[in-house]
Parts: structure tokens; sequence; C-alpha cells
């Protein structure tokens, strides 16, 4: 069956998943489905009760499928079954159906495991499967690193560019884009982000989702308050028009600080409306250059922003692929530590850092948090104290509104918990509190301070980076990006009390 055929024949019926909402997936001129095709869309409870889902994610999915269904109106057949293989029986029985690519390497297994199924090739991205294949493949015994794709992304998409060459002379402006927040602020004073506004459909799902936890068909985690992302391609867009007027132009030199008072900063909040299909990449970055060549956006946060999109988005995904399933059992450093419940229930009561404490107040509430407070306090605790990565990696499924198996597979196996041993960053993502201290306001209301390692007050990032270290020195003293830091164990008087101490540590 290949991935490549061309759209069926008249009358096969076409299926959405819940991740292939915008107009781009129902699109002949794309290699979508015929104009004339019906389509179908299964709303499948098993997908529930499969995993611990936060609530707001269930809400924001559900909504998201029976928004565009009700767009849809009598083209699309919305059906509500225990399964996904019990939906489709009931809708074409043994007719033939296209579905474009799924996104998870279950979901392609089961399509794949249905005869009358026929795949079209992925939409939703910027580079095609068989393109990454040939540049990856094309590198040899070279590595793959995000930074040489996202140059070659930009080079043959013609992004941010001035002829040959990138746009004011360098690819990466990371330099700019690393500032800490402004000194005394408490916020950052930009413009609020889109908000949308609830709909009947929105209280028919949390009805649903209501009486299904009241049953004990499903259980979740944290909150579901009112929707803060878009489920309609509507909402979306106008999502993408008040960051691109109204916060873009802020978003760069402070994408990677941290205010515990303005949890959003200048950032999108866009991820989750591109992972449900509602927003296409292209036009999303296109739209980013475009205010950068009209002068209405300096180029470091136009280039942080398109970096985003066209570099990591895109190549966690085609990652996620190339690497194939066997990547899921990766451990090279072998961590098997459980995740404690008062991590696995969002409870920032569990913890006394305040940054770690905050962080999982956000994800309470919201389930969403920017990349900082996502690679360098959560996903960095979960490194340093040693969790099983699968774990962690199903956690981070679980509890981010914008979190699918391709999108946290590769970010926390590879590069929050370095758990392929390299193959995709150069180094564990991993710090002291210093860094912490130095990136957010987080650390003088602490009750740990994050110059001390040792005693009542040490830091737990602090004493956890350097028993990382002592831990795994043998693998780290030979990565070039690691070996300053590995000897600086050896001018530490009190490591064995540090040690000592850190075998103890509970949070």
């Amino acid at each position: 069956m290949s991935e490549e055929e061309p759209s069926a024949e008249p009358g096969t019926t076409h299926w959405l998943f819940g991740d292939q909402l915008g107009p781009h997936f129902a699109d002949p001129a794309r290699g979508g489905p015929r104009p004339d095709a019906p389509l179908l869309m299964i709303e499948a409870r098993s997908v529930l009760r499969r995993r611990r889902f936060h609530r707001a994610k269930a809400h924001l999915i559900l909504s998201a499928m029976r928004h565009r269904a009700a767009e849809l109106g009598d083209r699309v057949h919305y059906v509500k079954a225990d399964t996904y293989r019990q939906g489709l029986r009931e809708a074409v029985g043994d007719g033939p159906v296209t579905v474009h690519h799924p996104t998870s390497h279950a979901a392609l297994a089961l399509v794949r495991a249905l005869p009358s199924v026929r795949i079209l090739p992925a939409r939703g991205f910027l580079v095609s499967h068989d393109e990454f294949t040939h540049w990856a493949d094309g590198r040899g015994t070279r590595r793959l690193r995000q930074e040489d794709f996202y140059r070659w992304v930009r080079q043959t998409h013609e992004l941010l560019m001035d002829g040959e060459q990138p746009a004011g002379g360098r690819w990466n402006l990371d330099h700019d884009n690393r500032q800490p927040p402004p000194r005394g602020a408490t916020e950052l004073g930009v413009p609020a982000p889109y908000r949308p506004r609830e709909s009947d459909i929105d209280a028919e799902v949390r009805a649903d989702l209501d009486r299904w936890s009241r049953d004990g068909d499903v259980t979740f985690v944290g909150e579901d308050a009112p929707r803060a992302f878009p489920a309609t391609r509507r909402e979306a867009l106008a999502a993408l028009r008040r960051f691109l007027e109204h916060r873009l132009a802020t978003f760069g030199a402070n994408e990677d600080a941290v205010l515990a008072g303005d949890p959003v900063m200048s950032h999108s909040l866009l991820s989750s409306s591109l992972n449900l299909g509602l927003l296409d990449p292209a036009e999303v970055v296109e739209k980013a250059e475009a205010r950068w060549r009209s002068g209405d956006t300096p180029l470091n946060s136009a280039e942080g922003f398109v970096r985003q999109i066209a570099g990591w988005r895109e190549f966690v995904w085609h990652t996620y692929w190339y690497f194939g399933e066997r990547y899921r059992a990766s451990n090279a450093l072998g961590h098997h530590a459980p995740l404690p419940d008062w991590f696995t229930e969002l409870s920032p009561d569990g913890t006394d850092a305040n940054c770690l404490s905050h962080a999982l107040d956000q994800v309470r509430a919201m389930g969403w948090t920017h990349h900082i407070p996502r690679l360098m306090i959560l996903g960095s605790h979960a490194l340093q104290r040693g969790w099983e990565p699968q774990a962690v990696t199903d956690w981070f499924h679980r509890s981010f509104v914008d979190g699918y198996d391709w999108v946290m597979l590769p970010n926390v196996v590879g590069m929050s918990q370095y758990a392929d041993g390299g193959r995709m960053t150069t180094k564990p993502y991993t710090s002291g509190g210093a860094y912490i201290d130095r990136m957010t306001d987080f650390c003088g209301p602490c009750r740990y301070k994050p110059s001390v390692r040792v005693g009542e007050d040490a830091c737990p990032f602090t004493a956890g980076y350097w028993n990382l270290l002592h831990r795994h020195r043998d693998r780290f003293e030979h990565n070039a990006r690691m070996t300053q830091a590995v000897r600086g164990l050896d001018r530490l008087r009190d490591l064995e009390e540090l040690l000592e101490q850190e075998r103890g540590r509970e949070d």
C-alpha cells in the first residue's frame, strides 16, 4: 500500500483524524480527497481510557472535532464509538476509505492493518517524509542536527533569505534571544494573547466529560477551566493574527525568560492549533516573515519564531518517523526511577522548590507551559532524579494540550532526558540553580538558594546537577560540550556529602 497513491475513485470516504482538522486535510489540490468525497470523523472513547489525560486537553480535542463536524455539516459522518475499528465498521463497513498519513506509530499501524484503507501523504508540515529521508541519508555518518536541518529548510523554502544568504547575514540569532527577564519586572507588559469564547459545543463536551468521569469510564488530571486555546480554524486564525500584530515583535529577546506573574510572556500559544491541524505551518512562517519584511517586527523575533516552527517542530516530526518505533525504548543513561505521585498528580504542594511548584501549577491549570519550564525545570528535574524516560514521555504526552506521541517522544527521549545518548542533541539539557536564577524570578522567594549545594538550603537543581554529572561521569567526560563541567566535580570538596544528601532527597 503506497503512501503516494493518487486520490481515490468517486464516492470513496475520506477519514479525518482528530488532529487533521484544517482545510488542507480535505483539499484535492494538495493531494487530498476528491471535492465530492464524503468525510468521516470518529470520536473513539477508548483513546481517553488508554491514558489519564489532562482534562483541558480532552476538552480541547473533543471540542475541536465537534466544531469541525458542525462546520462540515451534511458532508461528514460523525461517529461516536468505543474504538476506531468499531466506528469504521459502523460508517463504511468494508467500503474503501482514504486517510492522510496519521501522526503516531500506533495510528499508522492501525490503518495499515485495515485492507480497505488507503493512506495519502502526510499534511501539516513543510517537508515531506521522502524529502527528509533524502536529506538525512545524504549526511552519511554525520549525526542529525536540528541546526543543519533548519538551515536546509530555510534555503529550500526561501524563508528569511536574502538571495543565497540568511537575512541579516546570520543563520542563528540565539545570542540575541536568550536575554533574562527585565530586572524588577513582574510581567513583560505586552498585550494578552487571544482568548476564545466558548460555545454550546464546549458546554456539551464538558457535560459529557463530567458524566464519563462520574461513571468511572475515564479519569483525568488537571483542571478544565474556560477553554484557552482555539478549537476552530476561525479562532486559530484570530489567535495567529493577534500574535503577529501585538506579540511577535517582543517575542525574540525574552523567549527563554520566565516570570512567575506572566506565564505566557510573548509566546504565541499556537502549538495546539498547529498540532490539531487548524493552522498550516507554511502560512504561519510566511506571515511572520512578512511582518519582518514590512518593518513591523525585528529580525531576531521573526527568526526565533520561524526557528521554532520550520526548525524544531519539523525536525521533531521527522526524527520521530526516521528513528522508528524502537527509539521509544531508548534509555542510554539507564534511568529507571518511578515518577512520584505529587508529580503525576500535578500537585504544586508536593515540592518546596518554587520554580518546580510554579511550573506544575501552571500545567495543572492550563495544560501548557512554554519551552523553558518544560525543558529546564520539569524535564531537567526528571533527568537529574533519574526518572524512567518512557514514563516521563507519557507524562508530557498526557499533561499538555499540545502533546502528541510524535511531539513528545523525540522532545523528551532525545532532548530533555538525553535517553538516546546523543542521537538528536549534542549534550543533556540540564543545569544548576544558577541558570534558573538568571532566567526567572523564582529563586528570590524560594526556601532553597541556587548557590547552595549541600544543607537545608541546598537547591535541588544545583545539587541534582552535580549528582547527575557524578553518576554519569564516564559518559559525559568524553562529550566535548560536557568535559569542562565534569572536571568541576574535582573541585567540589563536599562532593561525598552532596551525594549522600541526594540519595535521600524526596523532591
